[in-house]
């Protein structure tokens, strides 16, 4: 039987590994010990295991099934940690390649607020698949003080963004030491002076993700430049991507660590091939040819097929805090410049200079990589717009983080040991076969799951503002539609609502109830976005939906996945083509939940590549493949192909029944979603796909 520090010990290990926030019974057991509640402690075993006392520990170790519970996690944990027979070793790969995935924010667990939105969500899923197969891969970010912001609505619908901090000595990281046990630091010049970096490192299953962390330097100014995340000024931007690509490129040569690919996630860590070039100027070489030296090793993913989406410092700028490295480099900033711009492009892009220093370039979806290409045709002038050399590499979400309990467990049946790291398409196909009354009660749970979690954040909103919580007329039995995604206004949070009197006679039908969740944030800076929110939240109050609409206060990775795994079905309606991917669909998708969407982002490519491949169908397409068509007349068309989906299609599936009260046709259409959807569209065909079209580890490697 293990002794009180032994279980201290075990515990401390089992929090320190973000495994946990992917695997379930690692989950569960830190959980289970957080006082009053989970949610009450941020979610952070790091602080559950510290507020453990002597006297509980003793207790805990006393219960021998609890004991040999957390002996088993650890044992887990070592087993997973020393695999030799990954993916990566079973496929040949490497392990003299290591590839550097520098991204300016990771979401890797609740408790750290590291991350804001889509990106950096993704670049936590490519973290995990990256672990699962055993890829000798490094990630390298920022360890921002002021994570995003913490949402709270007010009774009037105003978003209120409340402070979000990273308290460091509290949380599942380490700091980064050197030889002699002190805090390693590396320099980065910049037309400010000198800044002095430091580093916290993360454990994520078999990966290690780096945080850059400037707060240490004794100059106040250069302390605040990693503080907030997404803050700030330009000029606060500017330095905060020179700290992760330059400081980035700096502290993996300290640390001995030599990448042969650096994969910039979005334009933020642009500046990271600039340090690259340093090697072979100093060595000789011309810029040129330093240029396209560093190509071979540079990977360049871009996320954004809006324009302001892409980050620009004015020519004035970027010459003061560039001209430091340009002189470290020896070449005129004014050369440095032709690289980070284009025709018609005054100032300095760091998509631009992403662009022009990786030898391999890709969007995020296969209509994403087109509009990538439409994009910046510009910078390669008589190259005819589809050989612009920017491809694709579609998203995926991480399997086993993202399928609910309950789908998980029936899926675990069926497809057997390992089926969350299977991503070939014949190994799904044992879902065919799937009770379709077992996955219908499976469903019915995750969605009870889902209202009961809505109701208690609906009534704790209330007893903060002091009102009546207004979740009490929330059906966990009513077909559940989810709309949960950054509110930037492509997105059109409002569609749905244009025609009040329509959506009120889908919602409030005595025989076939429906209901609609709300989630999401907008920028603080985002006034339009703001809009949206407080025009939904009024609709909640609106008479005539009688409590069926509710917008959930607070959206973060704990709420994604209920919604994903809770909701019947999934609502997502941009203008086209203004969805890069969407991921939360996937997500979605492998729960068994039925897509609703725009034919943008990643719905795009199910329809045209995996239609076929369904007995019943997986979900609905709204509207058709128009773009760039008058705003008014889009938003009126596709309103009314939403609707009459709702009406002729979605809401008619659901409720049809048979004498057991089984919808046997919509079931049908959860098989086909998560059979077919799940192996295309999970992270780690994702991960396989950098490595064999791209070379991120080892070029050509078979699946």
């Amino acid at each position: 039987m293990a002794d009180a520090p032994t279980l201290r010990s075990d515990l401390d290990r089992l929090a320190r590994n973000l495994r946990w926030f992917w695997h379930e019974p690692a989950r569960q057991i830190l959980a289970e010990l957080a006082e009053p509640s989970w949610d009450a402690v941020g979610r952070n075993p790091v602080a559950i295991v510290a507020g453990l006392s002597d006297a509980r520990l003793e207790e805990l170790a006393a219960d021998p099934q609890r004991a040999e519970r957390i002996a088993a996690a650890v044992r887990d944990l070592d087993e997973y940690l020393g695999a030799s027979d990954t993916w990566f070793d079973r496929h040949g790969g490497d392990r003299d390649r290591l590839a550097v995935y520098l991204s300016a924010e990771f979401a890797l667990a609740d408790c750290l607020h590291t991350y804001s939105g889509g990106l950096g969500v993704l670049a936590g899923d490519h973290v995990r698949s990256a672990s699962d197969l055993g890829l000798p891969f490094i990630g390298v970010s920022l360890a921002y003080d002021d994570g995003y912001f913490q949402q709270r609505i007010g009774a009037d619908g105003t978003q209120v963004a409340e402070p979000a901090p990273n308290r460091w000595e509290d949380l599942p990281v380490a700091p980064v030491l050197d030889a002699d046990g002190q805090r390693l630091t590396v320099e980065v010049e910049t037309g400010d002076g000198v800044v002095q970096v430091t580093a916290w490192s993360i454990e994520v299953g078999r990966v290690r993700v780096y945080l850059l962390d400037t707060g240490t330097d004794p100059v106040p100014a250069h302390r605040a430049i990693t503080a907030p995340l997404y803050g700030g000024d330009n000029e606060t931007r500017l330095l905060q991507e020179l700290v992760l690509g330059v400081g980035g490129v700096r502290l993996l040569a300290a640390l001995g660590l030599h990448p042969t690919v650096l994969h910039l996630n979005e334009g933020h860590a642009a500046f990271a091939g600039l340090e690259r070039l340093r090697a072979r100027l100093t060595a000789g070489a011309t810029l040129a040819e330093a240029v396209e030296d560093a190509r071979t090793e540079l990977v360049f993913t871009t996320h954004t097929p809006v324009p302001a989406g892409h980050d620009r410092f004015p020519h004035h700028l970027a010459a003061r805090h560039l001209a430091p490295l340009a002189e470290r480099l020896g070449v005129p900033f004014e050369r440095l410049l032709e690289l980070a711009t284009g025709e018609g492009e005054p100032d300095w892009n760091q998509t631009v200079l992403a662009l022009h220093l990786a030898g391999r370039s890709n969007g995020v979806a296969r209509l994403h990589g087109r509009v990538s290409r439409e994009m910046w045709h510009r910078l390669w002038p008589g190259t005819p717009v589809e050989d612009v050399p920017i491809g694709h590499v579609t998203n995926g979400v991480h399997v086993e983080r993202w399928v609910g309990p309950e789908v998980a467990r029936l899926v675990a049946r069926q497809v057997g040991p390992g089926w969350e790291h299977r991503f070939e398409a014949d190994a799904w196909e044992p879902i065919r076969d799937l009770d379709a009354a077992a996955l219908w009660a499976a469903r019915a749970a995750a969605r009870h799951r889902l209202i009961a979690v809505a109701q208690d954040r609906l009534a704790a909103q209330a007893e903060r503002l002091g009102t009546v919580a207004d979740g009490a007329g929330l059906d966990p039995d009513a077909l559940t539609i989810a709309f949960a995604r950054r509110f930037a206004t492509y997105k059109r949070a409002t569609l749905i609502a244009r025609d009040v009197d329509r959506l009120a006679r889908l919602l409030t039908h005595p025989d076939r109830p429906v209901q609609l969740l709300i989630a999401g944030k907008a920028h603080p800076a985002d006034r339009p976005g703001q809009q949206l929110i407080r025009e939904l939240v009024a609709l909640t109050h609106d008479p005539r939906v009688e409590g069926r609409i509710a917008f959930l206060e607070g959206y973060d990775l704990e709420l994604g996945a209920a919604l994903t795994a809770g909701a019947d079905v999934w609502l997502n309606n941009p203008l086209r083509p203004l969805e890069a991917s969407g991921t939360s669909g996937m997500k979605a998708a492998m729960n068994g939940v039925l897509n609703l969407s725009v034919l943008d982002g990643w719905w795009d490519e199910a329809v045209s590549d995996f239609a076929d491949q369904a007995e019943v169908g997986f979900g609905w397409a709204v509207g058709g493949t128009a773009e760039d068509r008058d705003r008014t007349t889009q938003d009126a068309e596709d309103a009314a192909a939403l609707y009459a989906i709702l009406e002729d299609e979605v809401v008619p599936t659901f409720h049809d029944r048979d004498a057991a009260g089984v919808p046997q046709r919509w079931v049908a259409m959860m098989k086909d979603s998560i059979r077919v959807l799940t192996p295309p569209f999970s992270t780690h065909r994702m991960v396989v796909d950098y490595v064999e079209r791209y070379g991120l580890i080892t070029p050509a490697l078979a699946r």
